[in-house]
């Protein structure tokens, strides 16, 4: 079967099991669902969609950073996350959020095959580092998914009627909850991805450490993060405050890669 074919047909699963989720989530049964055969179905997609990375992101021993690549393989490690963690927290209604960006992601390498091979020198670091910046990445996709919908549900409290999907959503302390152990994890991750590119820069992409754009947007996410953490621990900081932070460190982390690719391949051309 064709890249092309499997890309369609991983859609399509996506695509179907999102359905079957918004079914679910309309009868009530959705968390039940997300533990049973449902639940255990997404991993076909999951699989399907982690080989097509594979075999577009390696290629004859370059890594291929391209956009699309990047965004396709950032929300596979965000349904990943949530599959893992579905026997541990009643979070079907998250991933039924999650179902639909997956399907368009898992289709953008198809769409938008244009590709930025980077050429570095074969390096388990290099490598190494780029994969731990995706998955810090993918975790505080999780946390800025999670601070606007907190936000959307304390607005819609002082509201006589809610939305459907905001119903089925966690009690807002299981929320919360959830927001601070993603971003911990991701603040560990980002820390030491910015180490590691400051200790090692040599190492990891063949010359001496430089401050660009995209090392100042990845220390004021790094800041925003830890600020936030720190406020969290000793101050109690939560609500709106975590909410704002927590979506101004996921924008600064935005620009300082994805914001730049899309500039350089969408509006550039390069």
């Amino acid at each position: 079967m064709s890249n092309q074919a499997l890309h369609l047909l991983t859609f399509i699963l996506y695509a179907a099991l999102a359905f079957l989720f918004w079914r679910a989530q309309s009868a009530g049964s959705a968390e039940q669902q997300n533990r049973g055969a449902l639940g255990l179905a997404v991993v076909v997609p999951l699989l399907l969609h982690g080989w097509l990375l594979y075999d577009t992101l390696f290629v004859w021993g370059t890594l291929n950073l391209g956009l699309a690549y990047a965004i396709s393989l950032i929300l596979w490690l965000t349904v990943l996350i949530y599959w893992l963690a579905r026997r541990f927290y009643p979070i079907a209604s998250l991933l039924t959020l999650m179902l639909p960006l997956a399907a368009a992601a898992s289709a953008l390498p198809a769409m938008f095959p244009g590709t930025r091979m980077v050429t570095q020198p074969p390096s388990g670091l290099f490598d190494t580092h780029v994969l731990m910046a995706l998955l810090a990445y993918s975790l505080f996709t999780i946390a800025a998914l999670h601070a606007g919908l907190i936000a959307l549900v304390e607005k819609r409290l002082h509201h006589a009627r809610m939305p459907e999907v905001l119903k089925s959503l966690p009690p807002l302390m299981t929320m919360e909850t959830l927001l601070f152990r993603v971003i911990g994890v991701g603040f560990v991750i980002l820390t030491v991805t910015v180490v590691s590119g400051l200790l090692f820069s040599e190492q990891i992409f063949g010359h001496p450490w430089q401050f660009t754009h995209k090392v100042l947007f990845g220390l004021l996410s790094w800041i925003v993060f830890g600020v936030l953490l720190l406020g969290h621990h000793f101050y109690g900081w939560r609500g709106h405050t975590a909410v704002r932070l927590t979506l101004s460190g996921f924008a600064f982390l935005l620009l300082a890669y994805l914001g730049t690719q899309f500039v350089l391949e969408v509006i550039l051309h390069r």
